[in-house]
């Protein structure tokens, strides 16, 4: 059986480990945006040579190339038998052009996580990282030693983009694009509504339920 199911959320809604745990329990691949554009940078693709240029020069990545992206990406063998994508579509526009160039890319399910502003606040500003990716969480997942990487001794830090400010515009910017996504897909009568508040295995289990129906 194909499954095909597209995350939406907030940042810190979860979506990243939300999609690692379907993709193991479905047995598909989890196709994140970033990594995506990071591996066609890497295998030096034209895709990807394409990309570098325009990120070395600080924009964004225009929409037609991470479209090119995806489709290049869910058309390869591991995808057959479905996916779950994690920031990918990002607004509707993204979605109806990737629904022109690919057969199959309407999801079975839209999965829309919901979280509260305030959490959603919490969960990234208490976020704190090591030089070598490790994350804590002040409150959640917090190291032994304060501001100390466990596994390396390393000092934790902030990301720029983790500020109480800096959020705040995200989640200003993610609330003006997901409106016409979420219409989108709940016209196509796919999308299913996600309580994503909580631990990450009561989201999950929720999630397994909307997806199995």
């Amino acid at each position: 059986m194909v499954r095909r199911i597209v995350l939406l959320g907030p940042p810190g809604a979860g979506k990243g480990t939300l999609a690692r745990q379907l993709a193991d329990d479905l047995g598909v691949p989890h196709v994140a945006t970033g990594d995506m554009l990071r591996a066609e940078v890497a295998d030096g693709t034209d895709l990807g040579r394409r990309a570098k240029k325009i990120m070395d020069s600080g924009e964004l990545v225009p929409d037609e190339i991470v479209v090119e992206m995806a489709v290049e990406r869910l058309s390869r063998a591991d995808a057959a038998a479905g996916w779950i994508l994690d920031g990918f579509p990002r607004e509707v526009e993204q979605a109806i052009d990737f629904e022109r160039q690919f057969a199959g890319a309407v999801p079975d399910t839209a999965l829309y996580m919901r979280v509260d502003r305030e959490e959603v606040i919490r969960r990234i500003t208490g976020r704190r990282v090591c030089p070598r990716g490790h994350v804590y969480h002040v409150e959640s997942n917090p190291p032994r030693t304060e501001g100390v990487c466990d596994e390396d001794g390393l000092r934790l830090t902030q990301r720029d983009d983790d500020t109480q400010e800096v959020v705040a515009k995200r989640l200003e910017v993610y609330v003006e694009e997901i409106g016409p996504l979420v219409t989108h897909y709940d016209e196509l009568g796919v999308l299913r509504r996600l309580d994503a508040s909580g631990h990450a295995d009561a989201v999950h289990g929720r999630a397994l339920e909307l997806v199995s129906k």
